[in-house]
């Protein structure tokens, strides 16, 4: 491992909103005592998922983003979809937990890089365009696309694109709190919040800033979405708490869930003159997507390569390793696969190498997802323990993993690394050390 260094890129806030509760303090709790946040839809209308179960942030709703997590933004709340207000109140929340005030950073001094899904609008908002886009066709009313341009778009809302886009987390965040530095979005699914810490990282090194927000958002517990993830059959069953169980012979498929995660990163000079709690550092990071000429994923590898290239980024060997915290989704294909990257990596030391799924407790968000499992295993190494995975109980001989199970893994090795994959073959990999 390298020699710290003034430009060592450290994390000084988390804001977390997951079907776990809103902050850190209420995710930890419902991670302490082992309570699954996925249930029964609450909030949202109908989802296309077996007995309408998810992973709802239920107490984010209109009225508390009104007069509680973006309250300051009111106005603005009108060209938001839930995906970017949840993007925006975690990043808010994050400064907060930083002890970064507006103004305490020179505005050209501090930038945004965040992930978001791509935005499905819901499908009462296409009625009225979809109705006038209607012909006649063989004695049936059918979609005209020629009907489109001229009458469909009159019955779109007039501020249709801008709620929907997934640039728009990063242009309203750096609005609220006046970030003039650098400011990009990444729609990488699973791998968003990899590549943002990455890009965000890298960032800081180059003293393009001094301070990172560094998020994602994202949400499959959407009426099109899961329709389509449906129409995959690659949902699971059974008893809503039980549902997800990644890495376990019995797993039956994913969960769907929203959330979001906004990290600040910040380089370690600026940090330390401000006298800032350090919750981590960045040690390597590293990316892979890997997909033959047919077009085929292939997962397996995509893991082992943005992992090796994190370890080595990182100047580590995977024997000093901690525990991996690994993207498994309960799908019964991908979570092999991963394993199978992963065992690839560690090799004839892959048994003895603690792994955790945190997808057990939240469900799959897809781009939100990644960002909150390592705020679990970051809040997790403070009290020495490594979170367990929930509703593991058979070990699979197709995906052999040490899952941590049963009970929380105590531990004194701070270094973990972070995988995530999507199903296109793009991986992201970090390597993080806490204090």
């Amino acid at each position: 491992m390298s020699t710290p260094s003034p430009r060592d890129v450290v994390i000084t806030g988390i804001g977390i909103f997951s079907p776990l509760g809103i902050g850190r303090e209420a995710f930890w709790s419902s991670i302490t005592e082992g309570r699954s946040g996925i249930h029964k839809v609450q909030l949202l209308p109908f989802i296309g998922t077996p007995d309408c179960v998810g992973g709802e942030i239920s107490d984010f709703n209109e009225e508390s983003a009104k007069k509680q997590h973006l309250k300051t933004l009111r106005k603005s709340l009108k060209v938001m979809c839930r995906d970017i207000q949840l993007g925006v109140a975690s990043a808010i929340q994050a400064m907060e937990d930083a002890g970064l005030p507006p103004g305490s950073v020179a505005a050209d001094r501090i930038g945004i890089d965040f992930g978001a899904n791509l935005m499905s609008s819901p499908p009462e908002v296409l009625v009225g365009a979809a109705v006038k886009s209607l012909s006649e066709k063989n004695g049936r009313m059918a979609f005209d696309f020629d009907k489109w341009g001229d009458a469909g778009l009159s019955g779109m809302e007039p501020l249709w694109l801008l709620r929907y886009l997934p640039n728009m987390p990063g242009c309203h965040i750096g609005i609220a709190l006046d970030a003039r530095g650098p400011n990009n979005s990444i729609t990488h699914d699973e791998a968003s919040g990899g590549l943002a810490i990455a890009e965000a990282a890298n960032i800081i090194r180059r003293n393009r800033a001094d301070v990172m927000m560094t998020g994602t958002t994202g949400t499959r517990l959407q009426a099109a979405k899961a329709c389509q993830y449906a129409k995959w059959d690659i949902l699971a069953t059974g008893p809503a708490e039980t549902r997800c169980r990644p890495f376990d012979r019995d797993r039956t498929g994913e969960v769907l869930a929203e959330a979001s995660c906004t990290l600040i990163l910040e380089a370690r000079v600026h940090a330390e003159a401000r006298g800032a709690k350090i919750l981590g550092t960045i040690l390597g990071c590293g990316a892979s997507t890997v997909i033959s000429s047919s077009g085929d994923p292939d997962e397996a590898t995509a893991v082992y390569q943005a992992a090796s290239a994190a370890m080595k980024n990182a100047g580590l060997a995977p024997s000093e390793i901690g525990h991996v915290n690994a993207s498994g989704s309960g799908h019964p294909l991908r979570d092999q696969l991963e394993a199978s990257g992963l065992r690839r990596l560690f090799g004839e030391n892959a048994d003895r190498v603690p792994v955790t799924a945190l997808k057990s407790y939240m469900g799959s968000s897809g781009s939100g997802a990644g960002l909150c499992e390592i705020a679990a295993s970051l809040l997790g190494l403070q009290q020495g323990i490594v979170p367990k995975t929930l509703n593991f109980q058979t070990a699979d001989p197709l995906a052999p993993l040490n899952v941590v199970h049963g009970e929380h893994l105590a531990t004194d090795n701070k270094l973990f690394l972070k995988t995530s994959v999507t199903r296109m073959g793009q991986a992201s990999a970090v390597v993080i050390a806490a204090p």
